[in-house]
């Protein structure tokens, strides 16, 4: 063996060495974090937590079953406007990159991805409830969904322009159309991908406070009506959090497994679907 590739060898086993520490200390923190919520709210879980209304001030017991129900409503609300407006928004910046306007739209899909989700909440209170002089659900839905919008469009974008030119050029061989070939071989061959991001999308969502504090505010009893307050899984850890109840606590501990456990699931439903439609697709 040559001093040359004995020297490559050390260089890769010290880079290799080197990606494992990187990479173990990403997930200690959050394997610290997880267990920790684990041990502070598994036991604080009971059947009453996911079927009882939140208790009086002072008093123990009761759940969190509108705050559940209140986050699946307005995250539900969230992508049925950002999941359609995203997808055609990426396809558009695959279809037309190298323009002017798609540049534009490029620019504030990113730009508004870094924007800080209080900002959102307050440009959604602006617009959604200070000219009807009250908070709703819808408004809380739509901050999520602003929020949404740009992971959506940005995904769908990159991993269209993934799919190999020999796939469009093929379809239009057969005579397809360019929208044709877009949504019959382009964009299921993306699916998959566009899926995964959709679902952590949700994932993330499903976990913010400031804007909703600004839109949907919070509601202690049973609601379902849209165009009233409604109350969701985030705010009430919050509102329990700062309260100076050991019970309230104890409920907030356990509201934050409960949004720690959509979040993986979440993930996990995103890896079993994308490896379901790959499976299709290949015929495997």
């Amino acid at each position: 063996m040559t001093f040359r590739d004995r020297r490559r060898r050390v260089v890769s086993a010290v880079m290799v060495g080197l990606s494992v520490v990187a990479v173990c200390a990403a997930l200690v923190p959050v394997a610290m974090i997880l267990f920790f919520v684990i041990g502070k709210g598994l036991g604080s879980l009971n059947l009453a937590f996911f079927t009882h209304m939140p208790a009086p001030v002072g008093e123990t017991g009761g759940g969190m079953a509108n705050a559940i129900l209140g986050s699946l409503t307005m995250v539900g609300l969230g992508a049925l406007f950002a999941v359609p407006i995203g997808i055609v928004a990426g396809i558009f910046l695959s279809e037309f990159h190298g323009t002017r306007f798609a540049s534009l739209v490029r620019f504030a899909a990113d730009t508004l991805n870094g924007v800080p989700s209080i900002v959102i909440g307050v440009f959604v209170y602006a617009v959604l409830v200070l000219p009807v002089k009250h908070f709703s659900a819808l408004a809380g839905g739509a901050a999520l969904g602003v929020m949404m919008l740009p992971i959506i469009t940005r995904t769908t974008e990159e991993l269209l322009r993934l799919v190999p030119t020999a796939l469009r050029e093929g379809a239009y061989a057969l005579g397809a159309t360019r929208s044709r070939a877009m949504f019959t071989v382009v964009l299921p061959a993306a699916l998959p991908g566009i899926l995964t991001g959709v679902i952590l999308a949700l994932a993330r969502t499903a976990g913010e406070t400031a804007p909703l504090l600004f839109t949907s505010l919070n509601n202690q009893f049973w609601s379902t009506s849209l165009t009233k307050p409604m109350a969701s899984l985030t705010v009430q850890v919050y509102t329990y959090a700062i309260s100076p109840y050991d019970d309230q606590h104890r409920q907030a501990w356990a509201g934050a497994l409960v949004l720690v456990t959509i979040v993986f699931l979440c993930s996990l439903l995103a890896r079993v679907a994308t490896r379901r439609l790959e499976r299709m697709h290949t015929g495997s």
